[in-house]
């Protein structure tokens, strides 16, 4: 049986890319569109002119579906995946503070240095500016199998997996500020996504073996005290009294009775 061209170069692709391979299994599928009904949940309330997509995972490339920012754009990290621009994560090729906000999807576990990447997002980002970050976590039993050669072959390979914790400390240590961790999972431990600050349960026990988690983040504004020009301090007089009053009061008492 002879393949189609289309469904030739499709299925070559999927060859050479690791994460459509990723995107076309069942485990793959089900964690993916967790991981997108989470990142739509926090879409709208981002605002601004600018929204970036810094890497790709799934199917499709495009995440920000359903945000209301002017323009958006996905900036891919290599050539297998498909979007507008192809960039260099280590040095983003963008003006300093000219974006709103940004979603790495997984692009922190493929690049080589994700703390450059970090810094680069910090620096474009604007003064009011948000970070969504969606990760494995290496915790999980989807973590652990990796670890020890038994992960699933769809997943890719050259990724590396960082605890939301680690990420997390990164951030702080860029004057970002952690407003929400999200923890979900398709496998092992079966529990809704939760977050963070959410009420304690039992089941919140085995929340941090979940096997993703997505980040949202906003750069700290610091206050900037406005220094103007010292005032000297004013000098008070000594006398009180009017001078005229007391002259005239001297001169009262010196002057002799007839």
């Amino acid at each position: 049986m002879q393949i189609p061209p289309g469904e030739q170069s499709f299925s070559q692709a999927m060859l050479h890319d690791p994460v459509r391979r990723w995107a076309a299994s069942t485990r793959g599928q089900k964690l993916t569109a967790i991981e997108r009904s989470e990142v739509a949940r926090l879409v709208p309330d981002l605002f601004g002119r600018h929204f970036l997509q810094i890497g790709h995972w799934g199917a499709a490339n495009n995440w920000l579906d359903g945000s209301e920012m002017l323009h958006r754009a996905v900036l891919i990290t290599h050539a297998a995946a498909q979007g507008q621009v192809r960039i260099d994560p280590q040095l983003l090729p963008l003006a300093a503070h000219s974006v709103d906000a940004i979603l790495l999807p997984h692009t922190l576990e493929s690049t080589r240095s994700p703390h450059t990447l970090l810094r680069e997002v910090s620096r474009v980002l604007s003064e009011r500016g948000r970070l969504l970050i969606l990760g494995f976590n290496p915790w999980s039993l989807l973590g652990l199998r990796r670890w020890m050669g038994l992960a699933p072959s769809a997943l890719p390979g050259n990724n590396h997996f960082y605890s939301a914790g680690r990420v997390s400390d990164w951030l702080t240590l860029l004057d970002f500020e952690i407003t929400s961790v999200r923890r979900f999972g398709a496998g092992f431990p079966w529990l809704p996504p939760r977050d963070g600050n959410a009420l304690f349960s039992p089941a919140a026990l085995l929340q941090p073996f979940s096997e993703g988690y997505l980040i949202a983040a906003k750069k700290r504004v610091t206050p900037l005290n406005r220094i103007g020009r010292s005032q000297r301090a004013q000098i008070k007089p000594l006398i009180t009294v009017p001078v005229a009053n007391t002259v005239r009061r001297e001169t009262q008492i010196e002057t002799p009775k007839p």
